[in-house]
């Protein structure tokens, strides 16, 4: 009888140890997984072999590990399951270990987990929206780097559109989305930059992954041969192509034939917490089936799938757990356990998970003998950045990993540190660090509110010494008086001609403004092209050809008979004495006909009409292309007090009081001031922002010293920043392979209306490229990626700038109404504005966080500054029709006041004056001697 017994145990104990059997490996057969997965990576890499390779090796993008320079705030989004954590992460200076973070938690519903991408990256970005609300950031545009823990063949190391879109729609925040990397090498970056060594990252929890430090020369399908790219793995794939078919048993083939993915992931199916807990399950009722355990009874609840958790397996292999507790947790799952079986399910969940660990300590052994072989090194010391809670929590599965990686890779010491701060610090640390290899050259192109609100104060400041008599001479900003009173009231009728004069092109307009049942604008022009001989040529060239052009036109409109009055937008610093004087202060914009500057270029144009005779003329308004833009808009909104242009060149002007203006006589009423904010900053009070870059435009330009805001901020030279900012990048090795092309190095080779066509969130990094090779620099997708952000950043400094100087005038017209909250229309022209993707929007919500007390409408001037000079020669028309226009003639003659006079008696003095009155016979002047004496 006893001997009976025994020998049905033991034959029990011999089919419990043949079915665990299949889960031991020996050490050949470690070897062997070695060498396969070797292979695999291998063919991964290979442009041929890739499409068929089980582990895809893909590309991230990441080109090193952090160093400890990295510096600043960024956001990170960590997604890989129902719950994803939204984190700000702030590195301190060159420091090591002074990582600060703050996060929330924030669940993904299930409906928006099978819904569409769109719904899921809508939910993303409104707790985003929650996040910087709570955190106090919506105003702060940080970068952003983003852990998705799922397997993505990249292009490049941002791959944003759908977030992008999400922004887009939600309008309430900006971000610089800089990198998308997944779980894995966020991990590898989060330890790295506690240790230098790291360059392998692995996840062992829930899933199973690999990424490392991979030379550029050994990935065929990614372009450039120098330095090193992190390489994701996917080594959850390895088997794929039934190479491990060997060592797979019956129950992982259940458990892969009852996934989602039947015959994928095959390794990962063997080795990640995801499936362990079933593998054992099936096990347990393989064994109860064969009456081996819990007295052969199996019961409904070991039979439902997943219901065995590997978490179970961490408990039940604790060497702290008594088998009393290890029942204890059979009975929770209702499974009715003796001491033996207790004994017999913890041996179960021991083989299978010591297996897990060693198929992993197998593969990293097959990935610390490739590094060390790519660097011709005997021997390599390395370290691996892991996280995951089968590592974590399980009580043996790092040792066993360990021990098996450095039998099967003795040539390699390997250090394993556990990651504390999971992978979302890693993608910042991402951000950081491809961030930072550019920010180095823009750091000083990114300003925070504070520096805005300093620079609004600085032009503020310029603003008062322009309207001053004594501080004008010497203000940059020169307020000049424009003799401008109103905008259009809607009482304007008539017939006008209007030129457009401000570039290598002009345009001439007739304009009828009528009234019948309600006010219309009629326009009809016609464009003339100013040849680039007669631009910098003689000032008569010029206003001849100008004179030629208005001739063929009125031919054309057959009104060569009419006098028609005719305002001339004339696109150039001046200084008026009277609407129709207009004095030219310098040339800007390319121009420098020579012969004009400190001229009345009214009297110059009428002097080119009369030289011809075939027609005549009544110029009766000029004004600058601002002025014209805010009489076009405020036709159509009489609230309109600002124009703005931002296009090729830029300029403001604004309705100021005429008590402020000392430069005018009167203190009633208002007049319009063209700033000429361009030259911002030619005293220096911009030194501190301008960069190396700014200063080599400006060394380059036709005007060193001058026109510096205008240089930093305009359509004209913000192509050639760009260029400036690339080259010096490529120098040094950070773009293109370090390619230098000659057409790259050519000056006015990258215009603005590409960095508009660049930043376009769709089609933008096609562009890129097409831009790029036109320029024979061969660009990969990353260096399309880095001069996307580059032309962000430059165009975002423009438009940040601009909400500044513009923030000035705004907090002005509210001071000067002395009102809680300014309530204004600004009308607005110019190709950056109008064509630029997002220049609009960024320069809107800055507006609106500096002068967050008022409600500024933009308005953009569909008919262009011409019909602006129509409305001004109206105004003026109207004015002389009612005898209201204000007009004064000056005349004067300097004497000499001999020393004895001046020395002399009162009487002396006066007499002496007398004699002088009786010389000069206006008397108007009269009375202004008299006045001045007085």
């Amino acid at each position: 009888m006893v001997t009976a017994v025994a020998q049905r145990l033991a034959s029990q104990r011999k089919e419990i140890d043949d079915t665990l059997a299949a889960f031991a490996l020996s050490p050949t057969q470690l070897q062997e997984v070695k060498a396969k997965m070797r292979v695999e990576l291998e063919r991964g890499l290979k442009k041929d072999s890739h499409p068929t390779a089980s582990v895809k090796m893909l590309p991230t993008y990441v080109y090193r590990t952090p160093d400890g320079t990295e510096r600043g705030k960024y956001l990170a989004l960590d997604l890989g399951g129902t719950n994803f954590r939204v984190l700000v992460v702030k590195i301190r200076t060159g420091m090591r270990n002074s990582v600060r973070m703050y996060n929330k938690i924030y669940a993904i519903p299930l409906e928006i987990m099978q819904g569409t991408g769109e719904e899921l990256f809508d939910h993303i970005v409104q707790c985003i929206s929650d996040f910087l609300d709570y955190m106090g950031m919506k105003n702060t545009r940080l970068p952003l780097g983003f852990t998705f823990s799922f397997p993505c063949n990249q292009t490049g190391i941002d791959k944003r559109s759908f977030q992008l879109e999400a922004i887009k729609r939600r309008n309430e925040f900006d971000l610089d989305i800089v990198a998308i990397v997944n779980d894995t090498v966020g991990t590898m970056m989060t330890c790295a930059y506690e240790d230098p060594k790291c360059q392998i990252g692995l996840i062992a929890g829930t899933g199973s992954n690999v990424c490392y430090m991979e030379e550029m020369k050994n990935i065929e399908f990614v372009e450039g041969d120098e330095g090193q790219m992190c390489v994701n793995t996917e080594w959850g794939g390895f088997g794929a192509n039934d190479n491990i078919e060997d060592i797979r048993t019956r129950y992982d083939r259940e458990v892969d034939g009852g996934s989602l993915n039947p015959g994928k992931q095959r390794f990962e199916k063997m080795t990640s917490g995801m499936y362990l807990g079933e593998i054992v399950r099936r096990i347990l009722i393989d064994l109860t089936k064969h009456g081996l355990l819990f007295r052969g009874r199996i019961t409904e609840r070991l039979k439902t799938k997943g219901i065995f958790e590997t978490k179970f397996l961490s408990q039940i292999e604790s060497d702290r757990l008594a088998l009393l507790q290890v029942r204890s947790i059979l009975q929770h799952l209702g499974l009715d356990s003796t001491c033996d079986d207790s004994i017999i399910v913890k041996e179960v969940c021991g083989a299978v998970s010591r297996r897990a660990a060693q198929l992993c300590g197998a593969g990293m052994a097959a990935v610390v003998d490739k590094i060390r072989e790519n660097r011709g090194l005997d021997n390599l010391e390395i370290t691996v950045g892991v996280d995951g809670t089968l590592y974590k929590l399980h009580p043996h599965f790092s040792t066993i990993l360990k021990d098996t990686v450095r039998e099967l890779a003795p040539n390699c010491k390997v250090d394993f540190i556990l990651s504390e701060d999971g992978s979302g610090k890693g993608a910042a640390l991402i951000t950081a660090v491809f961030a930072w290899a550019i920010d180095k050259y823009l750091y000083a192109m990114r300003f925070s509110d504070e520096t805005l609100r300093d620079i609004m104060a600085r032009f503020r400041r310029e603003m008062e010494n322009g309207l001053g008599r004594d501080t004008n001479p010497t203000a940059t900003v020169k307020m000049l008086p424009t003799f401008v009173r109103s905008i259009p009231d809607g009482s304007e009728k008539g017939d006008f001609i209007a030129l457009d004069l401000g570039g290598s092109n002009f345009r001439i307009l007739r304009v009828k403004v009528s009234h019948e049942k309600k006010q219309t604008v009629q326009m009809e022009s016609q464009i003339y092209e100013t040849p680039e001989d007669i631009i910098h040529g003689s000032g008569s060239r010029l206003f001849d050809h100008v004179a030629e052009c208005l001739g063929d036109f009125m031919e054309k409109q057959k009104i060569k008979d009419k006098k028609l009055p005719i305002g001339f937008t004339f696109s150039f610093p001046c200084a008026h004495t009277k609407l129709d004087e207009a004095v030219l202060l310098t040339w800007t914009k390319r121009f420098k006909a020579s012969g004009v500057e400190g001229m009345d270029v009214v009297k110059l144009l009428n002097k080119a009409i009369k030289k011809r005779g075939d027609y005549d003329a009544d110029i009766m308004a000029v004004v600058n292309d601002t002025v014209g833009t805010m009489m076009t808009c405020g036709f159509d909104d009489q609230r309109c007090e600002v124009g703005i242009i931002i296009g090729t060149g830029t300029n403001a002007c604004y309705m100021e009081e005429l008590r402020h203006i000392d430069l005018v006589e009167g203190d009633e009423g208002r007049m319009c001031i063209n700033t000429e904010w361009g030259a911002f900053g030619d005293d220096g009070t911009l030194e501190d922002i301008r960069t190396e870059f700014d200063r080599e435009i400006d060394r380059g330009s036709p005007n060193p010293g001058k026109q510096l805001f205008e240089k930093m901020v305009s359509g004209m030279y913000m192509g050639e920043l760009v260029r400036l900012i690339l080259v010096k990048m490529a120098k040094e090795g950070l773009l293109f392979e370090g390619r230098i092309t000659p057409e790259l190095l050519t000056k006015g080779k990258i215009e603005t209306k590409h960095v508009s066509a660049i930043e376009k969130s769709k089609e933008g990094l096609t562009k890129a490229e097409e831009i790029l090779t036109r320029l024979g620099v061969e660009p990969s997708e990353d260096d399309c990626i880095a001069v996307q952000h580059v032309c962000a950043i430059v165009s975002f400094r423009s438009a940040n700038l601009i909400a500044a100087t513009l923030g000035a005038i705004l907090t002005r017209l509210k001071d000067n109404k002395n009102t809680p909250r300014l309530r204004t229309t600004v009308g607005i022209d110019g190709s950056l504005y109008k064509m630029h993707p997002q220049y609009a929007r960024r320069l809107h919500k800055t507006v609106r966080r500096l002068v967050p007390e008022s409600d500024v409408r933009f308005l953009l001037s569909e008919s262009g500054s011409g019909k602006g000079a129509a409305m001004v020669t109206a105004w003026a028309s109207r004015l002389i029709r009612s005898g209201k226009r204000r007009t004064v003639e000056m005349h004067n003659k300097i004497y000499a006041i001999p020393i004895e006079v001046m020395q002399g008696t009162g009487d002396e003095v006066c007499g002496h004056i007398y004699t002088l009155l009786k010389d000069y016979t206006y008397s108007k002047s009269i009375f202004y001697i008299v006045a001045c004496i007085t």
